[in-house]
C-alpha cells in the first residue's frame, strides 16, 4: 500500500506543479503525506474491518462537499464523461445519487430535467425512494429505482439544509426531449412586428434554430423587433451563447471572458460572425430560474446596451465546471473558473469559501460597473433586469404542488376523464376546487414560512421558561386559518399552472404557448417597449 501511496503522490505533485508556487508544492506534500499515513493507519490498523475503498471515498467526499456544489467526484457507476458534459439525464429523472458520508446523497441535477424544474438540489440528502428507505439502499439500487417508462413517475423524500421537515417530491420520469426553440412567431398584432421568439435550452444548436426562427418571422411579416424568451432556461453550452449573442452583436464583440487559476482556465469569448439581427430592437425576458448560458446572453446585450432585459433577477450562476477523467474509471467534476460579463461583472450569487456555508454575496461587495453608454450595472447578484416585472413570489403551497407533481397527476386524471377540452377552455372556481380535493386526498403536506416562525417562537419561549402555552396555542390556530386560505389567496397562480397542464394534453407546444402569452405580462411589458422607440432609446441610456 505505501508503494500504491508513494506513486501517487509522485503523480498528484507532478500535476500540481503545473500551476503551482513553491509554498503551495510544500502543502501538497506535506497534506498529502499526513493524509496518506492517516488513511494507511485506519485501514489497517482500527479495531474493526475497516473497508479500504468505502473509507477513501468518504475522504474524497469530505473534500468536495467543502467546496461547492457543482464540484463532484463520480464514481465508476455514474463516470460516463461525455453524458455527463452534455448535462444528459444519469437516473432517469435527471438526478445523479450517490453515497456521501454515510447517507444517500444528491450531487447531481441535469439542466432542464424533472429534478431540475421541480426544485432537488445537490445536497440533499435522501431519506425514502420509491418507498423504500434509503438506508438500505447502494447508489446503484437507487439509480436503477429511478429509471422506468417515460412519463411515470417516483416518490422521494429528502432532507435539505435550512429545512425543519423532510421535503416531498413526485418526479417525472425522462420524457422526449423539448425542442431547442419551442415558439416562434408574432405577438399582438401582427402588423406591428413584434416577433417572438423562446428558447428553451442552450443545448443542441440554439444559434442554428434562433436564426431558422427570425428567416422564418421575416418571411412571414414585417420583423420590425424581437422579443427573446429564456425565461426557465437553465442554461447549456458555452460556444451557443456565444454564438446567440453573436446574432445581435457585431463580429468580434466580447460577450464573456472566464477566470480561473489552473492554466487554460481564463479566456476570452468573442462574436464569431457579422449579426444577422444587427439594428433590430431587442427585448430579453429572464427569471430567477434563468441560468449560466441563459446570463450569458443577457448581461452580454445589456454591458453593450444592445437589447433591453425585462423580468425578474436572474439566478446567478456563474461558475464553470469542466470534467476530468479519473483512474480507474472515475470522474471529477469540478468548478475551474468564472464567467464575467463584458463590462468584468462576475454573475455569481452565493460565494463558497472552503468548509463555509454558502452565502449571497452581501451587498457591500457588489462592485458597481458601466454598460458601454454608462448605465450603472452590478456584479455578484446574477443580472438584474433593466425593467423589473413584478408577479408575486411562488408561495410555499405552489412549491410543495410543484414538488408532488400535483398539477402533472391531476392533469392526466381530468384527459383521462375529458375525452375533448371545451371551447374557450379556462380553470374556472369549480375546477380549482376539485383540483384542492385531488390534493387534499392525495395528502400532499407543506409548512408555511409563518408556521416555521411560530414554531421557533414556542422553542424560545419555552427555552426562556415563559409560560404562554395558550397564547401560542391561540397563535397556532391563526396561522392554521390563514394556511387554509392559501388556496383562495394563490389562486390566480394555481389556477394559470393547471390551466397549462391541461392544454398540454389536448394541444400541441405552439396552441399551449399562444394560450399562456395572451395572458403574459412580462410579454406585454417587453411589447409596449419595444413598440416606442423613444422609450426603448431612454431605457437604455441613449
Amino acid at each position: 500500500m505505501r508503494r500504491v501511496l508513494a506513486s501517487v503522490a509522485v503523480v498528484l505533485v507532478g500535476l500540481a506543479a503545473v500551476a503551482a508556487t513553491d509554498d503551495d508544492l510544500f502543502e501538497i506534500r506535506k497534506n498529502f503525506a499526513l493524509f496518506g499515513r492517516i488513511y494507511e493507519t485506519l485501514a489497517s490498523e482500527y479495531v474493526d474491518p475497516v473497508g479500504a475503498e468505502p473509507l477513501m471515498r468518504t475522504g474524497l467526499a469530505a473534500m468536495t462537499d467543502a467546496l461547492d456544489p457543482y464540484t463532484v467526484f463520480f464514481d465508476e457507476a455514474t463516470a460516463a464523461e461525455g453524458r455527463l458534459q452534455q448535462g444528459q439525464d444519469v437516473g432517469g429523472v435527471g438526478a445523479v445519487v450517490q453515497a456521501r458520508g454515510g447517507a444517500l446523497t444528491v450531487v447531481a441535477v441535469a439542466d432542464g430535467s424533472s429534478a431540475e424544474t421541480q426544485g432537488l438540489r445537490p445536497g440533499d440528502t435522501v431519506d425514502t425512494l420509491a418507498g423504500r428507505p434509503a438506508a438500505g439502499l447502494t447508489p446503484e439500487t437507487a439509480a436503477a429505482l429511478l429509471r422506468g417508462q417515460p412519463g411515470s413517475t417516483v416518490e422521494l423524500t429528502v432532507r435539505r439544509d435550512g429545512e425543519p421537515e423532510p421535503l416531498r417530491f413526485v418526479l417525472v420520469r425522462a420524457e422526449a426531449t423539448r425542442a431547442v426553440v419551442s415558439f416562434a412567431g408574432y405577438v399582438g398584432d401582427p402588423a406591428d412586428g413584434v416577433g417572438f421568439v423562446r428558447l428553451e435550452t442552450f443545448l443542441g444548436e440554439a444559434t442554428r434554430e434562433i436564426t431558422e426562427a427570425i428567416a422564418q418571422l421575416r418571411t412571414e411579416g414585417t420583423l420590425r423587433a424581437l422579443v427573446l424568451d429564456l425565461r426557465g432556461n437553465p442554461g447549456g453550452l458555452l460556444n451557443e451563447a456565444v454564438g446567440v449573442s453573436g446574432l445581435f452583436l457585431p463580429q468580434g464583440t466580447l460577450v464573456t471572458a472566464t477566470r480561473g487559476r489552473a492554466e487554460g482556465t481564463s479566456s476570452t469569448y468573442v462574436t464569431p460572425d457579422a449579426p444577422i439581427a444587427p439594428d433590430l430592437p431587442v427585448a430579453v425576458l429572464v427569471d430567477e430560474h434563468s441560468a449560466s448560458a441563459s446570463e450569458i446572453v443577457a448581461g452580454a446585450l445589456q454591458d453593450h446596451d444592445r437589447g433591453v432585459i425585462v423580468g425578474a433577477t436572474t439566478f446567478g450562476k456563474g461558475l464553470v465546471q469542466v470534467v476530468r477523467p479519473m483512474p480507474y474509471g472515475t470522474a471529477l467534476k469540478l468548478t475551474v473558473s468564472r464567467y464575467t460579463t463584458p463590462a468584468g461583472r462576475e454573475i455569481q450569487r452565493l460565494a463558497y469559501a472552503q468548509g463555509a456555508r454558502a452565502a449571497a454575496v452581501p451587498d457591500s461587495l457588489r462592485r458597481a460597473f458601466q454598460t458601454v453608454g454608462g448605465r450603472p450595472v452590478r456584479s455578484g447578484g446574477g443580472i438584474e433586469p433593466d425593467v423589473p416585472v413584478a408577479l408575486g413570489d411562488e408561495s410555499d403551497l405552489e412549491a410543495a404542488l410543484v414538488r408532488s407533481a400535483a398539477f402533472t397527476r391531476f392533469a392526466n386524471r381530468y384527459r383521462t376523464e375529458n375525452a375533448t377540452l371545451p371551447a374557450g377552455f379556462r380553470v374556472d372556481a369549480s375546477l380549482l376546487t376539485a383540483f384542492r380535493r385531488f390534493v387534499e386526498a392525495e395528502n400532499v403536506t407543506y409548512r408555511t414560512a409563518s408556521e416555521r416562525a411560530a414554531d421557533a417562537l414556542a422553542t424560545e419561549l419555552d427555552a426562556a421558561g415563559y409560560g404562554a402555552t395558550s397564547e401560542l396555542t391561540a397563535l397556532g390556530r391563526a396561522v392554521e386559518r390563514e394556511k387554509a386560505r392559501d388556496f383562495e389567496r394563490h389562486a390566480d397562480r394555481l389556477a394559470d399552472q393547471l390551466r397549462q397542464e391541461i392544454l398540454s394534453r389536448y394541444v400541441g407546444q405552439r396552441a399551449q404557448t399562444t394560450a399562456a402569452l395572451a395572458d403574459d405580462r412580462t410579454l406585454a411589458a417587453a411589447r409596449t417597449l419595444v413598440l416606442d422607440r423613444r422609450q426603448y432609446d431612454r431605457t437604455l441610456g441613449r
